[in-house]
């Protein structure tokens, strides 16, 4: 422990400083000996850590999102050394160092809170311990002491003794059961919110290593803290149940308003953005119109949430554009199709005719000619019935001329066109 303080003394003062001084304005409305004054100050301690760490987070999103855009290409890594993991696992890291990204940016506001951690952990050893450290003077040390939080001293841990426990004014039963129902919260909520983060903000039609990383963290980090829980005194449990809960609402916001493309959260989230611009009939936040303006921008590539998100749109008479704005596709030439391609808007979607069976154009051929048929004019015998007279021996039938001056039809069993006379037939 000698050596951990040591290497972070350089922020134990701040750290002790910063508590100190929300501790005065609690102390003034709590009582400076109470839990609630002491309690609230690390409450406040984590908070004003994690406001300062949000470009940080900021920075974590984007390597997230520049690790999705990622996903094609490693799945075609995956397709072409499926049988060869090694190389799969070379080819993984020369795409992660040619395009700048790090599987590892998730852990960055972990470790970026490990200093302020390891800091707040010695303070309150040395409030346990009796001993000052940083601003804490004897009076402060004297009013942490007191503090109690739902029975449970700020400076007792799980595995302390009786002997210990009784010294800080308090019963090991209270110690234990408080201490156990914050290490199963701190757990539970750390649990959640990876889960939260591999079933709703995950691209799962890719399998990557950045996944089976997420997933292994998901099982690993709750139990890390239920072995090392025990060993946390109450104090720094309140911190880390503070950061979770911090880090849980935080994730909850950024998958609620811009989630992963080709996740479930982005399905859930553009049918809700669909609701929201076919009512009001454009884009009215900024943040809308980033999104829409790079699903526009994916053409052919966009993922099935998105093209129906582009679908709904034409349904509704609209249409996206490049810039992400939404108009009336009425009042444009072209409008975005599904597949990034252009069509006229006023232009009818071309039908193909109906294939029809054989039998289907036999019958119709048949009614055709009777129709036909019936149309022709009666200019003589019409009859089928055979005649009695010699075909041969009848003259052929001059042409007649009808008053439009052209050639009459040509009578049943007779070719059409002009007809050669017949010759006598020799006797």
């Amino acid at each position: 422990m000698d050596t951990i303080a040591s290497l972070f003394s350089f922020i134990t003062t701040p750290v002790s400083w910063v508590i100190v001084q929300f501790h005065t304005v609690y102390g003034k409305i709590f009582g400076p000996d109470t839990g609630w004054a002491w309690g609230l100050s690390i409450v406040s301690l984590v908070i004003l850590i994690r406001i300062c760490l949000i470009p940080l987070f900021v920075k974590q999103i984007k390597s997230t999102r520049a690790m999705q855009t990622l996903q094609p290409e490693m799945k075609k890594i995956q397709e072409r050394y499926k049988n060869d993991k090694q190389r799969q696992s070379e080819e993984m890291m020369k795409l992660y160092k040619e395009t700048g990204t790090n599987p590892l940016s998730s852990c960055l506001p972990i470790l970026a809170q490990s200093p302020f951690f390891f800091a707040l952990y010695h303070v309150l050893n040395g409030i346990a311990t009796g001993d000052t450290i940083g601003v804490i003077n004897e009076s402060l040390l004297a009013s942490a002491r007191k503090a109690h939080i739902f029975g449970a001293p700020l400076a007792a841990k799980f595995k302390d003794g009786s002997a210990t426990v009784q010294a800080l004014g308090a019963t090991v039963t209270d110690v234990r059961v408080v201490t156990a129902v914050m290490i199963v919260m701190m757990s539970a909520s750390q649990f959640y919110t990876q889960r939260q983060l591999m079933t709703k903000n995950v691209d799962t039609t890719v399998k990557t290593p950045f996944m089976q990383q997420q997933k292994m963290l998901m099982y690993v980090f709750p139990v890390m803290f239920a072995v090392f829980g025990i060993n946390f005194p109450v104090g720094v449990l309140v911190y880390w149940l503070t950061t979770n809960v911090w880090t849980m609402g935080q994730q909850m916001y950024v998958i609620h308003n811009n989630p992963t493309p080709g996740s479930k959260a982005q399905a859930a989230y553009l049918e809700r953005l669909t609701k929201h611009v076919t009512n009001h009939g454009k884009a009215r936040k900024r943040s809308e119109r980033t999104i829409i303006k790079a699903i526009v921008a994916k053409g052919r590539d966009r993922n099935e949430f998105e093209r129906k998100f582009i679908n709904g749109l034409n349904k509704a008479g609209l249409a996206a554009q490049a810039d992400g704005s939404v108009i009336q596709s009425e009042s444009q030439a072209a409008v975005q199709t599904e597949d990034g391609s252009t069509a006229s808007a006023a232009a009818p979607k071309r039908q193909q005719p109906k294939r029809q069976s054989k039998s289907q154009r036999q019958s119709g051929a048949a009614a055709a000619g009777s129709k036909a048929a019936d149309d022709a004019p009666s200019s003589g015998p019409t009859s089928l019935t055979k005649s009695d007279e010699p075909e041969d021996a009848k003259p052929a039938a001059p042409a007649k001329k009808q008053a439009g001056g052209t050639r009459s039809k040509a009578q049943s069993g007779q070719r059409k066109g002009p007809q050669r006379p017949k010759s006598p037939s020799k006797k």
